[in-house]
């Protein structure tokens, strides 16, 4: 018989479905809410009342693309948290209603975990490229930054984590405060290419262990462009593309020592990226690099797979429907937590 499985993915300002069918991904669609361009971030009272009029087309799309009728669904896959918390109950709420009426379980995934495993989301019988176990996660975003130690699906062990800001919360704060817009991180990936990333110099931290800061670096990028502003007026227009390669060699150089340490540390030399920051093209280098210089087996996901997405929900649900990990319809949605 086969299993088909419905991920919801509904934690920010993404609405998304997907259809994963015996393992292989059948649909995957996202609806994206372009109303927070003006606000220079996510709003999330408007960004759930998008999910409320999304969540429902959204779901039937990606049946219809799937060509799977509701009544074949083996389970409804749901990300519980974290997130917005308007965001959330939008998503969670759909999928406890969807899954009472048609009498089959509720899977709650982590949405952290999602992101990790979306590497093993198969578009066919014919891919066989995902990370063998035990493996290691850098999970950056614009709300986390981690090395994940992967032992399994359903075990994983945070090595380190940032004590602020996340990477990507740091590039899109310094690209508002140059006035290039939101989503910054798009932004300065594209200008990066154009750029010297040796032009300029920002301030790196001294964390010890693995952990991450990147509250210092957003400060020095402030003060120096303070300064250089002083004397040239139009000092970012005219040095934006270096100003943004600088900056993104900055955060690379900073992610990349860490999880240099946490491959050293542990003798594991199998390693993934994921999460938003993972479609970053000075970060993808960065690892082809590393693959070259070290040894590693390095796995970087698709760019439909970097950010929010159903998928990775999904194929975080079917391993979770195989050992029967279901909740119950009283579980509520949750705004804060980390991989255990």
């Amino acid at each position: 018989m086969d299993t088909i499985i419905l991920g919801i993915e509904s934690s920010c300002d993404d609405t998304s479905a997907a259809v994963i069918k015996n393992g292989i991904l059948l649909s995957s669609v996202i609806a994206s809410q372009a109303v927070h361009e003006a606000y220079g971030g996510v709003v999330p009272e408007l960004a759930s009342r998008a999910h409320q009029q999304n969540i429902v087309p959204v779901v039937h799309e990606a049946l219809k693309r799937a060509g799977v009728q509701k009544e074949q669904l083996s389970a409804v896959a749901f990300t519980r948290g974290p997130g917005l918390m308007g965001s959330l109950l939008v998503g969670v709420s759909f999928a406890k209603g969807l899954a009472r009426s048609l009498d089959i379980p509720m899977i709650e995934v982590n949405h952290l975990q999602g992101h990790v495993l979306a590497h093993f989301i198969k578009e066919s019988e014919d891919d066989h490229n995902q990370p063998n176990y035990p493996f290691l996660c850098l999970l950056v975003s614009g709300g986390n930054s981690q090395i994940i130690r992967v032992d399994a699906y359903n075990k994983m062990e945070v090595l380190g984590q940032t004590i602020d800001d996340a990477a990507g919360e740091a590039i899109d704060k310094c690209s508002k405060v140059m006035g290039l817009g939101y989503p910054g991180g798009p932004i300065i990936d594209r200008l990066a290419r154009q750029g010297n990333p040796l032009a300029y110099t920002f301030s790196k931290p001294h964390i010890p262990g693995l952990d991450y800061s990147f509250s210092g670096l957003k400060t020095s990028f402030l003060y120096s462009l303070r300064d250089w502003l002083k004397d040239d007026p139009d000092f970012i227009e005219h040095h934006k593309e270096d100003l943004a390669a600088s900056l993104e060699k900055t955060i690379v150089d900073i992610l990349m020592d860490k999880l240099r340490k946490a491959v050293k540390a542990t003798g594991i030399k199998e390693v993934a990226v994921a999460g938003g920051v993972s479609a970053n093209n000075g970060l993808r280098n960065a690892f082809h690099e590393h693959a070259d210089k070290y040894g590693w087996k390095i796995h970087i996901p698709k760019f439909g797979y970097t950010t929010d997405n159903a998928a990775m929900i999904a194929i975080t649900g079917l391993y979770k429907y195989k050992d029967k990990d279901f909740c119950s319809i009283d579980k509520p949605a949750y705004s804060r937590v980390t991989i255990k």
